[in-house]
């Protein structure tokens, strides 16, 4: 079931910004909460998301265009989750903790191509 948030009378304005908020949602293919199957904790996600998020605010990185909360049903229990795009999902686990192999490959192969590119 999706929530739905109603109200009597909408402005022109909230429409768009509706109409351009669940575009960004379309385009937002990926959830925080995937990297529980990468061996994360809830609490290793939420940080990482912060991180991210901070990460691209000091970029100048429009947030709303790339990390959007949700909540998500896992286990027969709600969490919070975040939605995330291509760019907010690497940002993620470009924070997330290295320990993990899964996720220290992944920094490696960026930081890898990245320096191809480069020279």
């Amino acid at each position: 079931m999706k929530l739905l948030l109603y109200r009597k009378s909408y402005s022109l304005e909230d429409s768009i910004q509706n109409f351009l908020d669940f575009y960004y949602a379309s385009t937002m293919t990926y959830l925080a909460s995937d990297l529980l199957h990468e061996g994360l904790l809830p609490d290793q996600i939420s940080k990482a998301v912060s991180t991210a998020i901070k990460a691209a605010k000091a970029s100048n990185i429009e947030i709303h265009k790339h990390f959007m909360l949700v909540y998500s049903g896992i286990n027969n229990s709600i969490i919070q989750d975040c939605k995330l795009s291509h760019l907010g999902f690497g940002l993620v686990v470009m924070n997330a903790d290295s320990s993990l192999s899964s996720i220290s490959r992944f920094q490696v192969e960026v930081l890898s191509t990245y320096f191809e590119k480069s020279l």
